[in-house]
């Protein structure tokens, strides 16, 4: 029991690296959108939340920030390469979103990119399916399957390590302890002679410096613009998730999530 009650804290606090959506390149805000669904979603603990979020920015200094830019300075196949097995990964956990969200069309196209990739693309390190016209589609998690849902988001919350969430999202992370997320199930969970836990948690760490990695000039735009950086990554935080939850087809002003070939490219 106390380590399943171990387990779903470190969940939590990692799943977050799925949430992660801040600001855009030029670290500007849509006010409009953003005081609108601020309005909506009540920060109730807005003191002890200011708290964590400057002890979030002292780590990502000190240890983040340093690790992303070593990242960076990796051979761009490799960290492509890596990318993809992420994003991989994470279709064991948008594919049963898809279908709960009564979407079967996108579910069964990210089955067959998961089949394809795994397979062909030697466990989602070439992204074959791409190649094929198969389009890669947005990540769904079980916080924006319950908000679909018409379920509220909560107080907004930031967790100790990465940071932003509400109650809802929190919440909705912690379902993959109970099934709802294969690649835990089969690390973490069941006890295999395939994977271990420390795959399941390497594979989350090695997500959040990858994105880390990506966006190391926008987090710099927005940090250096921003007159309250805390009101700022909230506002853009929320926005962002109202977007996925809504399925809105338009760039809101979000950090990226591209493949590092078109990063390299631009």
């Amino acid at each position: 029991m106390n380590k399943k009650i171990t387990m779903l804290i470190m969940l939590i606090i990692i799943s977050i690296v799925g949430s992660k959506s801040f600001a855009g390149s030029d670290g500007n805000l849509n006010l409009k959108d953003s005081k609108k669904i601020e309005n909506e979603v009540s920060d109730c603990f807005e003191k002890l939340n200011r708290g964590i979020f400057a002890f979030n920015q002292g780590l990502d200094k000190v240890l983040f920030k340093p690790l992303a830019k070593g990242y960076r300075v990796l051979p761009q196949p490799v960290r492509m390469g890596t990318s993809n097995v992420l994003t991989n990964i994470s279709n064991v956990v948008t594919i049963p979103n898809n279908i709960l969200q009564g979407d079967i069309k996108k579910a069964g196209v990210n089955s067959l990119r998961l089949v394809i990739n795994t397979t062909f693309g030697i466990f989602g390190i070439f992204d074959v399916a791409s190649y094929y016209g198969i389009k890669k589609l947005e990540k769904e998690d079980y916080g924006q399957t319950l908000g679909s849902w018409g379920v509220g988001e909560g107080c907004y919350i930031v967790l100790p390590v990465l940071g932003p969430s509400t109650v809802r999202d929190s919440f909705g992370s912690a379902i993959n302890l109970i099934g709802g997320d294969a690649w835990y199930n089969i690390t973490v969970d069941k006890d295999t002679q395939y994977f271990s836990e420390a795959d399941y948690y390497l594979s989350r760490i090695t997500e959040g410096v990858d994105f880390r990695a990506k966006n190391l000039e926008s987090f710099d735009s927005l940090e250096s613009s921003s007159i309250d950086l805390y009101a700022s990554v909230r506002s853009l935080y929320l926005q962002d998730r109202k977007r996925k939850i809504g399925n809105i087809d338009q760039t809101t002003e979000t950090l990226s999530d591209d493949d590092w070939e078109e990063l390299d490219t631009k």
